[in-house]
């Protein structure tokens, strides 16, 4: 392992809970079944949307975009709020330290992204940030073909480290091996079953035996 693409919601940045409490703001709003932390990390998925209608939300009643924009607007009002995963700053450090490099791809919005990152004080860790240009928590593939090839990074040293199976789907795509974490949006038995390593706490991932070789 030579480079690390990290995921940034629910891998190094513990929002599931704001996650759970700002979708069942818009639930409620609507009049639909609220979620618990369990049942949201069965459920929630990408894209998005996906989500959204297999919750109750009716696209034909309103467009994806409204409650997509609703989300955000309390998820950016608050998300400062939420905390790094406990081992997170040691892990970068320690890739750092190994000189692995390393990068963030996420479905956040890119300023946001950029902003979350400076706000928990581990920007310069990265040397790049890839985020997208809307709200929607679009596929994050084909920004991930864009950070390969501009910055010419060799996929058979590239790990992507997420928290959900479209972080395997991406890893896929890129051609790149993949560590999920099953501390995040999605729950250790839906993360196994893309038959890629699983660990349960993001500082098990030093366990791994390619890591700073």
């Amino acid at each position: 392992m030579q480079t690390v693409i990290w995921d940034w919601n629910g891998t190094l940045l513990d929002d599931i809970d704001f996650c759970v409490s700002t979708i069942n703001s818009l639930l409620e709003k609507r009049n639909l079944a609220r979620l618990n932390r369990e049942l949201y990390k069965e459920v929630f998925t990408f894209p998005v949307q996906d989500y959204y209608e297999a919750i109750g939300f009716d696209f034909e009643k309103e467009q994806f975009a409204i409650p997509a924009n609703e989300f955000m607007e309390i998820y950016t009002s608050g998300v400062n709020r939420c905390k790094l995963h406990p081992s997170s700053i040691e892990i970068l450090s320690y890739f750092k330290t190994c000189g692995v490099r390393q990068f963030v791809l996420s479905a956040m919005k890119q300023e946001l992204l950029e902003e979350t990152l400076k706000h928990q004080s581990i920007f310069n860790f990265f040397e790049g940030v890839f985020g997208i240009d809307n709200n929607f928590g679009i596929s994050k593939i084909e920004r991930g073909k864009q950070l390969i090839s501009e910055l010419k990074l060799n996929v058979n040293e590239t790990w992507i480290i997420g928290d959900t199976i479209h972080d395997f789907e991406v890893a896929e795509e890129l051609g790149i091996k993949c560590i999920l974490v099953a501390d995040g949006h999605q729950s250790e038995e839906r993360l196994l079953n893309t038959g890629v390593t699983v660990i349960r706490k993001l500082d098990d991932v030093k366990k791994n035996s390619l890591i700073c070789q």
